[in-house]
């Protein structure tokens, strides 16, 4: 046992000093009050002495009382539980909405504290975050759950009042509920699976961009772009591995650091794996008992795609391709090329390929096109491969597909009629589009006003 112990279980001496001081202070106390009643009975003012003295001490407790609950008002207001944590709670049973938020704030501690107390002020809860650093600051990109009543304005400016800028907004969907590492390894796998996935998983990772793929010259390399790729602003352009170049341009929302090296690495295994087309196939047997097998088609079926083009007449290949029918194959190349999209195949019992069928990515727009040799044509072979088309443009998140033929392509339209979807048609000298939507999900957006970046084409892949 210590000192310390010993000294607080020790009882205190008694001191009789203190007891005749205290005994003292009791009879002076019962003096001063004798002589108080005495005044206040016999003197004349004895009941408004005793009245004052009685309000006097009333106005003492009430001032007390008041001073020490400002003080309390005060203290509570300055310290870290300020913020009423009630008024954060979104109101029970409403409509609500998700949203995905970017914005900038200070790299400096506490600031992503008070944005989240201006969003909580609107009652917006913060499902996930991501966190891009700056050089001169740090982008935040949030996805939330607002009040359904609440506007894409209303939100950038409760950021804006929380020290977020260039705050930029835009309607999200349950599938935005995956979290970042899910999405990437999901999109990493797809990747590694199909060749041809590349550029939907590039969309996919930024969101609203155009995936452009522009094949080089000689078929090699892009000299322009270096090794590590370049990116300024709103435009990333990166080698292929596939030859060429791939450009990723997104208005309005400038790259940031992470995501380039997102893209870098995505593109890189890419190059890693090399050319690679799932071997699956289907066997269809068409309405008069013939059986066909439809599987994905590539650059080892050139040969095969040259020999069709030779026994189709002048008049199907104008009607597919648009223009000069000696300039056929010469667009072969291009589209059974995995970065241009996917390209189905029907093959006869023999192996004779008789229809190819593509799904083009046209920057955020997807085209379908048909070409069945003649010998094969209205034997349903067009429409079962454009079902499968529409199929595989569902499953990568395209909202529409549209098909450029003639107009007086009645096969096209008759096809394009039987997916049952609402189509859409504009018809120009001669040209007839159809568009056919796959979706119809609330696109309302906020984006702060500044000029788009330059819109980068592609010559190669008209």
């Amino acid at each position: 046992m210590t000192d310390e112990t010993r000294a607080k279980g020790a009882h205190a001496p008694h001191h009789w000093r203190r007891d005749l001081a205290e005994l003292a202070a009791v009879f002076t106390a019962v003096a001063a009050a004798d002589s108080v009643a005495d005044t206040v009975v016999h003197g004349p003012d004895g009941p408004v002495l005793l009245v004052a003295s009685a309000a006097a001490l009333l106005a003492t407790t009430g001032f007390h009382t008041w001073w020490a609950r400002r003080r309390h008002d005060r203290a509570t207001t300055a310290g870290p539980a300020a913020p009423p944590v009630a008024t954060a709670t979104p109101v029970a049973g409403a409509d609500t909405a998700l949203w995905r938020m970017r914005t900038t704030v200070r790299d400096e501690p506490g600031s992503l504290a008070a944005l989240c107390v201006a969003l909580a002020h609107r009652h917006v809860d913060i499902l996930s975050l991501q966190t891009h650093p700056l050089g001169d600051g740090t982008v935040d990109e949030l996805l939330l759950r607002a009040p359904g009543a609440l506007t894409s304005r209303e939100l950038a400016e409760a950021a804006g009042r929380g020290g977020g800028r260039g705050t930029w907004l835009e309607r999200a969907d349950a599938h935005d509920l995956v979290d970042a590492p899910t999405k990437a390894l999901t999109l990493a796998t797809r990747t590694a699976l199909d060749g041809a996935e590349l550029p939907l998983a590039l969309r996919q990772l930024f969101g609203r961009c155009t995936i452009r793929s522009v094949p080089a010259r000689d078929g090699g390399a892009d000299a322009s772009v270096p090794p590590e790729g370049m990116w300024e602003e709103t435009v990333m352009r990166l080698r292929d591995p596939a030859g060429g170049s791939i450009t990723i341009e997104r208005p309005y929302l400038p790259f940031t650091p992470t995501e380039f090296a997102r893209a870098r690495t995505l593109i890189e295994l890419d190059a890693r794996l090399g050319p690679r087309v799932p071997p699956r196939s289907d066997v269809l047997t068409l309405a008069e008992g013939n059986e066909i097998t439809v599987r994905r088609a590539g650059p080892e079926d050139l040969a095969a795609a040259r020999e069709m083009h030779g026994r189709c007449s002048a008049r199907t290949l104008s009607r597919r391709y648009h223009g000069p029918v000696g300039d056929a194959d010469r667009y072969l190349t291009h589209l059974l090329g995995p970065r241009f999209g996917r390209t189905l195949g029907a093959f006869t019992a023999s192996g004779k390929l008789v229809a190819l069928a593509h799904l083009l990515w046209d920057g955020e727009e997807t085209e379908v096109a048909l070409l069945v040799e003649d010998a094969w044509q209205r034997r349903g072979v067009g429409g079962e491969l454009l079902g499968k088309l529409v199929g595989m443009a569902t499953e990568a998140g395209c909202e529409s597909v549209y098909a450029v033929t003639q107009a007086s392509n009645t096969a096209m339209v008759a096809a394009m009629r039987a997916l049952g979807l609402p189509l859409d048609y504009l018809i120009e000298e001669g040209t007839l589009v159809v568009t056919a939507r796959l979706t119809t999900a609330d696109k309302s957006r906020y984006v702060p006003q500044r000029p788009t970046a330059p819109v980068i084409h592609d010559q190669e892949s008209r």
